[in-house]
């Protein structure tokens, strides 16, 4: 692993980014063609928050972060702080004095493939941060790794200024170049969704309006009246 901090890297726009972080996770991981999404084992370390941000990366060791110390100045508002290591962790590599200057920088978040500690400070103070693991489990500040490389997280390549979104259905990565599209089909899936809701108001199935019903014999399935059904298990 070479040792390096990229200074400055391109970065998606911080108000599409933003708009992404609006639109959420499960509507931007649809609208993409179900690709970007990190898995269900980054969760939030409290239920509410909802972001969009460009990433900056941080490449750690197991139980080691000195290199978030190194990021935190390559952080500027808008900012989302990933946090790979380069070998399984749980420890808590990341807590309130963190959250704490990263705020102050206008950072929006950060995600962790490790842990995450001071779950209730961060809570109280509102900085938003998913991780793998919640750990008391304390850190050193020994081994050199690298800032704004390429990571992976979740099975996800994340970029230098990747569009992070994290809300509490979990984190997804959308490429910077994909922004665009992302935000166009996101806004598609929106108004479809909202036609949607506002039939099933009004008493409209799924089946028919999904045009599901006429596929169902498609599938196997048939209608059997509940006397044929029963009679038919004995």
């Amino acid at each position: 692993m070479r040792t390096v901090v990229v200074t400055d890297p391109p970065r998606a726009d911080v108000g599409d980014a933003e708009t992404l972080g609006g639109f959420g996770v499960a509507t931007v991981h649809e609208a993409l063609g179900r690709v970007g999404y990190l898995g269900p084992v980054f969760r939030p370390a409290w239920a509410g928050a909802r972001i969009g941000g460009t990433a900056v990366t941080a490449l750690c060791w197991p139980g080691d972060n000195l290199m978030i110390h190194v990021a935190v100045e390559q952080c500027r508002p808008g900012d989302v702080l990933v946090v790979a290591t380069n070998s399984p962790s749980t420890d808590g590599l990341f807590g309130e004095l963190f959250a704490t200057a990263l705020a102050h920088r206008g950072v929006r978040g950060v995600v962790l493939g490790s842990g995450v500690r001071d779950v209730a400070e961060l809570r109280e103070m509102g900085f938003p941060a998913w991780s793998t693991a919640v750990s008391a489990q304390g850190s050193v500040k020994a081994t050199a790794g690298a800032v704004n490389v390429p990571v992976v997280l979740g099975g996800q390549r994340i970029c230098p200024g990747d569009v992070v979104v994290a809300d509490d259905d979990g984190v997804m990565v959308v490429p910077r170049a994909d922004v665009p599209r992302a935000l166009t089909a996101s806004r598609a899936r929106l108004d479809k969704e909202a036609a949607s809701r506002e039939a099933f108001t009004q008493g409209e199935l799924g089946l028919d309006r999904y045009g599901l019903r006429a596929r169902l014999p498609e599938f196997g399935i048939e209608y059997v009246p509940y006397e044929e059904f029963a009679e038919e298990e004995r």
